[in-house]
């Protein structure tokens, strides 16, 4: 075991089957956090089977091994251990939080979740029936509605043009057999980032990820997912939905995550609209002429993309109006970047917060392990303030003219908006 951050206290932890591990030790309280994820997740989901990875991480806890469904949550309600899975674009993740006198028993669990998943009928179609149920209600939702649009025209023919939790159809065509097909590619050594945190020693965790993983296959079975560049620039899309208020979304292209300047970059959007009630867009839509509740801006990456997103919900009738000032403010900055003033606040927000991430251990555990999904290095804790502190006003023009200079964006707006032109 070898320190990289002494002042965070993040290890890395090899254990004796080979498991590289990003491990806190800390024994405020007798808690132990760990997070884990396969790489691969939804991306990897069949064209005719969208949804296929949330439905396999729907069921790991639906029974495993030797325990049927009902036992499988009575063994973790009687010892107050905490077990979850979820599947996202790119990783398929898990988490176990537990005391520290019930690890052993934690450990136990999620060996039998991870590697011997029951996949009962009567455990798939009640996992199946929530799945759809959550899928009609998304029917009639505006977010999703927009997000799912969006996807389907900035990403068409890739799976990033798929919801992560498929459609109806394709959900009520899932089999047993998909379902262990999916598990038998997912699950492998290679594909496998580890981070616990908690009052646990490095050799109890190495050898309790051992017990977990050890069985695993050496490598993963994917399919190949492409790169892909925002499509649809300059369109307009309308979705009509009966609802008095419309919501907004707003896409260019983005940055990497491993991108040089990937920090200013990050700064211009936290200026611009990810500041909430700092930002120009703040200002401008909602303190100068109350257009909106809220208005924001985010900078998403997934391994294979790369978007900026700015977003509102507003009344049908000022939707034209706000979409105008949202594009005039992406416009100004692309031209003249920050001012020194709010480039200064920007470093003193982004480095006074970050801390904030890092109060509870599973705070601790999410951001370090999306870390390790991202590719960063270890001591990148300690480094990131450092980071936010190097970017220059020179920078920050640079990162908002390749962002913003003559942006097209791609729109999506669900409701009866006034004043646009699909």
């Amino acid at each position: 075991m070898t320190s990289s951050s002494h002042r965070t206290r993040v290890s890395r932890v090899v254990s004796p089957a080979g498991f590289d591990i990003w491990h806190v030790e800390d024994y405020t309280v007798p808690l132990v956090s760990l997070e884990f994820a396969m790489l691969g997740g939804a991306a990897q989901d069949p064209a005719d089977r969208a949804g296929l990875a949330s439905f396999l991480a729907g069921l790991l806890d639906e029974g495993a091994g030797p325990l049927k469904a009902e036992a499988f949550q009575e063994a973790m309600e009687e010892k107050a251990i905490e077990l979850s899975f979820g599947a996202s674009r790119d990783r398929l993740s898990g988490s176990m939080r537990t005391l520290t006198e019930h690890v052993d028993s934690a450990f136990d669990l999620l060996a039998l979740a991870v590697r011997e998943p029951r996949f009962d009928k009567d455990a798939i179609e009640r996992v199946r029936s929530q799945i759809i149920s959550g899928l009609k209600r998304d029917e009639t939702d505006p977010q999703s509605l927009t997000r799912d649009a969006l996807n389907r025209l900035a990403f068409p023919g890739h799976p990033y043009a798929h919801p992560t939790d498929g459609r109806i159809p394709a959900v009520q065509a899932i089999t047993r057999e998909d379902l262990k097909t999916l598990h038998g590619r997912l699950f492998a050594r290679d594909v496998l980032r580890i981070v616990s945190v908690g009052a646990i020693s490095a050799e109890a965790v190495a050898a309790g990820v051992d017990r977990v993983f050890g069985d695993l296959p050496a490598a993963a079975m994917h399919h190949a997912v492409p790169e892909v560049a925002m499509h649809s620039a300059g369109h307009t899309e309308i979705i009509d939905l009966d609802v008095p208020q419309s919501t907004l979304y707003l896409a260019l292209p983005g940055v990497s995550r491993r991108d040089p300047d990937f920090m200013a970059s990050y700064i211009v959007n936290h200026v611009l609209g990810g500041g909430a009630f700092t930002s120009r867009l703040w200002h401008e839509v909602r303190e100068t002429r109350g257009l909106a509740y809220s208005v924001w801006s985010s900078l998403r990456w997934s391994a294979h993309s790369k978007l900026f997103l700015a977003g509102t919900a507003t009344s049908n009738e000022r939707v034209g109006e706000s979409l105008r000032v949202m594009r005039a403010e992406i416009a100004r900055i692309g031209e003249s970047g920050p001012t020194e003033e709010e480039l200064s606040k920007a470093k003193s927000y982004l480095t006074g917060s970050y801390a904030l991430q890092f109060d509870t251990s599973r705070k601790i555990a999410d951001h370090l392990l999306s870390l390790r999904v991202d590719g960063l290095p270890i001591d990148y804790i300690d480094q990131r303030n450092h980071d936010v502190e190097a970017v220059t006003l020179d920078a920050t023009l640079e990162a908002a003219r390749r962002l913003f200079g003559n942006a097209k964006p791609l729109v999506v707006v669900t409701g009866q908006p006034q004043g646009l032109d699909a």
